[in-house]
């Protein structure tokens, strides 16, 4: 159980920081292309304040992805002993080509705009999105296999593969590699919006602050409503492969059709049923099947085999809940920007509050992913409590106390950073405009255009 806690402690830390870069290093090569078309100052700024944040994400991330690395040795020697044929090239696959080209290429995008031409810089910045993505690509491609393998044959015990490109393309990867990716979209606009609403509230009402808050929350009203079509294609790939996890995500204790969509339940595991259930007659059946005469399998067909369904169920709805209150958030600063040409002050402080919602949503439905799969670490092939390590416990709690003190250390001046590096911006943005002109405080409503200041 300790090694189960100490990996879940480590991942749940690294994931926060690749999902702000996945997207942040496209958006960064958007700015720097709006500034290439307009040679409009403004969008330079916007990416030389952003790309500091993308570094010190960068930096946390590769930190805490080595160190997560080594769990697979020491915590789970199970796991590379039966199925490393298939790991052991996937994560080398990651390192070979996403990791070097992203290594070879990032001093020239962090530290090379004054120091090579335009062109070069440019190109430097794709070629380090593109390597972050590919990074991503074997990531999820690995995670994606161990979730619904496909591509291989046992023999003795240990896994060999047949087929390259089942195992890189197995049945649930598209989805999840899309889904991911929309992800890290939702959690880049969030802490862009954030950031930048948080400057304008301390009375930093530059143009470039306005541009990245405009874009972040057009971007978030855009991308939401196709995070939630990826998704139910996801559910319901899920519903084909995965039935004990989907079961336990809608509280279905036994194979039944006309299934309710469960708003919210108290599972009881003990009594195999649920409580206090609030709850929409035939939902399930109809999301899951298309018809609200669905039949939907039980938690009961699968004896042993089932996830713990508390902690997918609850994690399900978190994930939904954050996700709806981004949607009203990203459409409603929409039409502020777009038609009232203005956001109010009570908006952009909902949107500081939000500025981590994505990494709440993102890491809600990693929990339904990851404990979903259980009582499996790799679906039908290896059990977890087959994996994991025999060391003693006693050893596992000093390392587990050190990864907890430490990543909570630095989570915490991650954040603290983000926001220096933001009073930081706004100080120096203030100090030029003493240079050039009076200083105006912010008013209750912040217009973004000439129009909207009438």
């Amino acid at each position: 159980m300790l090694s189960r806690i100490q990996f879940a402690a480590n991942i749940s830390f690294h994931i926060l920081f690749p999902t702000i870069n996945i997207a942040l290093c496209w958006v960064l090569l958007f700015f720097k292309v709006r500034f290439n078309q307009t040679q409009d100052d403004s969008w330079l700024r916007v990416y030389r304040f952003w790309v500091r944040i993308f570094a010190l994400t960068f930096g946390i991330g590769v930190v805490s992805g080595i160190t997560m690395s080594f769990q697979f040795g020491t915590n789970w020697p199970g796991y590379m002993e039966t199925v490393g044929n298939i790991a052991g090239p996937l994560l080398g696959y990651e390192v070979m080509t996403a990791f070097f080209l992203e290594a070879s290429f990032l001093s020239i995008m962090l530290f090379g705009m004054d120091r090579v031409s335009n062109r070069v810089h440019t190109i430097a910045t794709i070629l380090v999105s593109f390597g972050t993505t590919l990074s991503a690509f074997w990531i999820l491609s690995l995670n994606s296999w161990m979730h619904t393998p496909a591509g291989f044959e046992m023999i003795d015990g240990v896994a060999h593969v047949t087929s390259w490109l089942e195992v890189i393309f197995n049945p649930s990867m598209p989805y999840r590699f899309m889904h991911m990716l929309i992800a890290s979209g939702l959690t880049t606009a969030f802490l862009i919006s954030g950031i930048s609403a948080y400057r304008l509230i301390k009375g930093d009402n530059k143009k470039s602050v306005k541009q990245a808050l405009n874009f972040s929350v057009v971007m978030a009203a855009v991308l939401i409503p196709i995070q939630i079509f990826v998704g139910d294609l996801h559910g319901l790939n899920t519903f084909k492969n995965q039935p004990a996890k989907i079961a336990a995500m809608e509280g279905v204790w036994n194979t039944e059709a006309n299934v309710p969509l469960l708003l919210f339940a108290l599972p009881d595991e003990q009594k195999r049923e649920n409580n206090f259930e609030v709850k929409v007659p035939n939902m399930a059946s109809i999301i899951l099947t298309h018809d609200s005469a669905g039949e939907i399998q039980g938690l009961n067909d699968f004896v042993d085999k089932h996830p713990p369904v508390a902690p997918v169920f609850f994690s399900f709805r978190i994930m939904i809940g954050v996700g709806v209150l981004m949607l009203l958030f990203s459409w409603l600063a929409t039409y502020q920007y777009v038609i009232k040409k203005r956001y109010p002050t009570w908006l952009l402080k909902v949107g500081v509050a939000m500025t981590f919602s994505g990494w709440l949503a993102t890491l809600a439905g990693w929990y339904v992913t990851e404990i979903g799969r259980q009582p499996y670490l790799v679906t039908g092939i290896l059990r977890t409590k087959d994996a994991v390590t025999t060391t003693p416990p006693e050893n596992i709690v000093m390392s587990l106390t050190l990864y907890l003190v430490i990543y909570g250390f630095l989570l915490i001046a991650y954040i603290r950073t983000l926001f220096v590096m933001a009073n930081r911006a706004i100080i120096l943005e203030q100090s030029n405009a003493s240079l050039n002109e009076p200083n105006s405080s912010i008013e209750p409503q912040i217009p973004l255009t000439e129009e909207g200041a009438k």
